[in-house]
């Protein structure tokens, strides 16, 4: 859910243009991109355009079949659409599923002469999800990895900047990266943990820890090389028996951000772009990935992430800056900010859920979390939440981001950022309320089996969709940055020029411009008269 009101909201590849990055070949972002069906080429063209808006550098594409046709259309699309609108991909094969090189091996050697692929001081970055276990024949993994996928693509001229997720290393779910495992790793050019990203199921209601993190920094510059941490938010499935988990996430986002710059790694991958079946994802979701599986269907459908990427995009800019500390995540305006909850409560009946509470319900909370931005200057200002239609909270804030939850209520949700001066100054309401008893399950399960997070599971379901668009001044140097200035143009991106302040009643006239090149100023569409109003 965002917050609306005198917001500015992130217009991150045109606001990064203006700062000067130090360690430009380092410092990128990127996100996991899980390759399946795509319609036209539209929908690639539109993830592509909108990641590069929000501030990503490329998509790690998650790679699980790499002969398929379906793989190897989106792939072919999202490569064309990256090319036409200077973004970058590289592929991250997955080897849960992959288990030969030479099956993988073909599509990096067709794709890695792209303009749109990314490299790394001139190699084409290349990452894994798992594989520390897989040795293709030979002695070792690291034997394995290093004949059987570096040395057939030195063969080809290729020399891959090789960055795996590799902590599943010696049997291991989320093994930390210790010094023996450089010693035994040579073939890595750097490390990725996607683990380490949310607390362990058996740790309990905790935060998140940036210790494993710390430890792979540490160890990986020690042996000279790089080091990849993992952002993102909760994580949940709730599919069939063997893919029915929940790992606790209500500020996981926020406390991560607040982690990253701490520690200050070389890469930052957020988890994920688009993985609806895992829960956790802050980009778009098509129906044709999910056609085949009504279990994700039934969680994702009508749950939109995008609003995260409002609070994300300042953190890109604020790494990318060298700052250190989440008091220095600050909107482009006058605030930022998105809050998400569960609709179900912890013990409501889910009346056909057949799969039961997925590993980790145990550590679910009845909470509504809340991430603000506010600016380096910001005094006075509160947050204050309304849960089932009365005041459950007002908060204190600080500038830079502020994260919180809070109890959450049966009923409406609604979320306001209060001046010092009394006024309401952004606000975001909640669309759907929260209710104890959902019978729209699949399956059937008795009443008097308890309380299931099944697909009640939109337990820990972020509930982030765009409420109607709303006017905000938020000015900075004449622009302000909106969502849109119309219901009917609340998924374009556009500034909006302050042209005078008028005499009576200080109302302002505002024009909506819609910016087709966001790497400079002065391209666009418009002015476009029909948006035209008043704030």
């Amino acid at each position: 859910m965002r917050l609306s009101g005198r917001s500015a909201i992130p217009f991150l590849a045109t606001l990064a243009s203006l700062f000067g990055h130090a360690h430009a070949d380092l410092k990128g972002v990127f996100g996991h991109y899980l390759i399946g069906s795509l319609g036209d080429a539209s929908e690639a063209v539109k993830d592509v355009q909108d990641a590069k808006h929000f501030g990503l550098d490329a998509f790690a594409l998650n790679v699980q079949d790499a002969t398929a046709d379906f793989a190897t259309d989106a792939i072919s699309k999202l490569f064309a659409a990256a090319e036409a609108n200077d973004f970058k991909l590289f592929f991250s094969f997955d080897m849960t599923t992959l288990k030969d090189a030479s099956t993988f091996i073909p599509l990096l050697l067709q794709y890695q002469k792209s303009s749109a692929y990314y490299l790394h001081d001139g190699r084409p970055f290349v990452s894994t999800f798992d594989g520390g276990n897989v040795a293709f024949g030979q002695s070792s993994p690291n034997e394995g990895w290093q004949t059987q996928f570096k040395d057939v693509l030195a063969r080809s001229g290729v020399n891959p900047f090789f960055v795996p997720d590799f902590d599943d290393f010696n049997n291991q779910l989320g093994g930390t990266y210790d010094t023996q495992f450089f010693q035994d790793f040579t073939v890595v050019d750097g490390v990725f943990s996607w683990e380490s990203a949310w607390p362990e199921v058996p740790e309990g209601r905790v935060n998140v820890s940036s210790a494993k993190d710390q430890a792979g920094l540490t160890n990986a510059h020690a042996a000279g090389k790089v080091y990849m941490m993992p952002l993102s938010s909760f994580q949940f499935k709730h599919i069939d028996p063997g893919q029915n988990f929940y790992r606790l996430g209500g500020l996981n986002l926020a406390q991560r951000m607040g982690q990253v710059l701490e520690l200050q790694p070389d890469f930052v991958e957020i988890i994920t772009w688009n993985d609806s079946g895992e829960s956790h994802y802050v980009g778009n979701i098509f129906p044709e990935p999910i056609a085949g599986s009504p279990a994700i269907q039934a969680y994702s459908n009508g749950f939109n992430h995008t609003a995260w990427q409002d609070v994300l995009a300042p953190f890109i800019v604020a790494y990318k800056n060298n700052k250190t500390s989440a008091a220095d995540i600050t909107p482009f305006g006058e605030f930022a900010g998105a809050f998400w909850y569960r609709p179900l409560l912890l013990t409501a009946k889910c009346a056909s859920d057949t799969l039961g509470k997925p590993d980790g319900a145990q550590n679910a909370v009845d909470e509504l979390s809340i991430a603000v931005l506010l600016p380096a200057d910001s005094t006075g200002v509160t947050i204050r939440v309304l849960s089932g239609g009365s005041v459950i909270a007002t908060l204190p804030t600080t500038p830079g981001l502020n994260a919180v939850t809070v109890p959450i209520q049966l009923g409406p949700q609604r979320v306001e950022l209060v001046g010092a001066d009394g006024s309401i100054i952004g606000a975001g309401d909640g669309t759907k309320d929260v209710v104890g008893e959902d019978p729209r399950q699949f399956g059937q399960m008795p009443d008097d089996a308890g309380p299931k997070i099944g697909e009640n599971v939109r337990a820990q379901q972020a509930y982030l969709a765009p409420m109607d668009v709303r006017i905000a001044t938020g000015l900075r140097e004449g622009l302000a940055i909106l969502s849109g200035c119309s219901k009917e143009a609340s998924n374009a991106l556009y500034y909006v020029r302050i042209l005078q302040i008028r005499p009576s009643g200080g109302l302002l006239p505002y024009w909506c411009i819609r910016i087709v090149n966001t790497r400079r100023y002065g391209e666009y569409e418009g002015p476009d008269t029909a948006a035209r109003g008043e704030i």
